[in-house]
């Protein structure tokens, strides 16, 4: 049988208009199917007008202005709600879930869900459950004491995994999805037993972990940061609504 990362894998990803996921909206948002390595994956695609400003910071990152939003986006009610149904499929598929830095991404969506759809993201997996592959945390935790930056676009470097066009959802995803696949196989001895269940739970270990010395390196550099622990989603804060 073969192993997770030479399996059907699909990949979500989303551009905003900043970093805060209880205050910023998504503005495009990407799920990327891929049933084998090589396969031609299928792509699907979301533009948001989120009803909010759009800074000048993120408009520099991902390219989507304002008024661009305003006259192509849609109304992020119906959006949100095709965005977890498509994740929700693709749990019931029994495909993995490849999320770069999934605590961004996945608590941004839930509470766009709260905010528009007065729903949770939780609530789309009650009868199948969403199995999570980072590959921040994963490459984390199997190359530990590598220096340098880990960003995606670091990632592809490293791995050998071609990114074109940065910040568009679409890209990022299949470069997300693409670099799992390569961790898998550059450490195959000691996650090819593994399912993508059990990865999922020790990834939740994982990250805790790595929060905690993040942490610590905040405490010792005079930094007054919280880390939260939680992964792959946040817990809900009563603002977020």
């Amino acid at each position: 049988m073969a192993s997770w990362f030479e399996g059907p894998l699909a990949a979500f990803d989303t551009e905003t208009t900043g970093v805060n996921v209880e205050s910023d909206r998504i503005v495009s948002a990407a799920v990327v199917v891929q049933d084998a390595p090589g396969m031609r994956p299928r792509v699907y695609r979301w533009l948001v007008n989120p009803g909010v400003p759009v800074p000048a910071s993120a408009t520099a990152i991902h390219g989507l202005t304002e008024e661009h939003l305003q006259r192509n986006g849609r109304w992020p009610a119906p959006v949100m709600y095709e965005l977890a149904e498509t994740l929700a499929e693709q749990a019931s598929a029994g495909r993995p879930l490849v999320v770069m830095n999934a605590p961004f991404d996945l608590t941004l969506l839930d509470r766009e869900l709260r905010r528009h759809r007065a729903s949770s993201l939780v609530r789309w997996f009650e009868t199948s459950p969403m199995h999570v592959l980072d590959p921040l945390v994963l490459d984390r935790h199997l190359d530990r004491y590598r220096k340098g930056r880990r960003t995606l676009t670091d990632l592809c470097a490293l791995y050998d995994v071609p990114l074109e066009g940065a910040h568009d959802a679409g890209a990022d995803a299949l470069a997300a999805l693409d670099v799992v696949r390569a961790v898998g196989r550059r450490f195959a001895g000691r996650l090819e037993r593994l399912s993508a269940a059990e990865l999922h739970t020790l990834q939740a270990v994982w990250y805790a972990a790595q929060a905690r010395g993040l942490q610590a390196w905040f405490a010792r550099s005079g930094t007054e940061e919280a880390v939260d622990p939680a992964w792959p989603l946040r817990p809900s804060l009563p603002a977020a609504a």
